[in-house]
């Protein structure tokens, strides 16, 4: 019975799944941000955690990391690089959401809409979900990656 479920968890397949969700769910919170990006400005200043001169940076920048990573596990491109990219993502967030929560702030996450229910413990969870997730991309992804894929062609023309 254990082989059985180290199988599962440790199967390439499962780590696909993963990848997929990962990456539609980075592309998909990402869409919302860059056509909105007052909305989301004022999502994270809300936070009170970076100086008022670096929100316009991150409402810029956020977005556009998680888009081009959700299209890059999406696609198979680079998915340990991007996992790490997205595991650092998810970390701040988490620990963000976790801060917020301490000083009992009455705030949305601000990751798919900006009027979402107030962050809470079940939000702490589902990021730690997520972050669990990107380190099993991390280590067991091996199916249909797209650089290996023209990585084995290149190697088998050169010889």
């Amino acid at each position: 019975m254990t082989a059985a479920i180290r199988a599962l968890l440790t199967s390439p397949w499962l780590a696909l799944a993963f990848r997929l969700y990962l990456g539609g769910l980075f592309v998909y919170a990402a869409m919302y941000k860059i056509n909105y990006a007052a909305e989301f400005s004022t999502t994270i200043a809300s936070y009170r955690l970076i100086p008022y001169w670096a929100v316009n940076v991150m409402t810029l920048v956020m977005p556009w990391t998680e888009i081009i990573c959700g299209a890059m596990l999406l696609l198979g491109v680079r998915v340990k690089s991007v996992t790490v990219i997205i595991g650092g993502l998810l970390s701040v967030f988490t620990l963000a959401i976790f801060i917020n929560l301490l000083r009992n702030a009455p705030i949305s996450c601000g990751c798919f809409h900006t009027l979402e229910d107030p962050i809470s413990w079940w939000t702490v969870l589902r990021d730690l979900t997520w972050i669990g997730m990107t380190v099993h991309v991390h280590y067991f992804d091996s199916v249909l990656q797209t650089d290996q894929l023209f990585l084995g062609k290149l190697r088998r023309i050169h010889t």
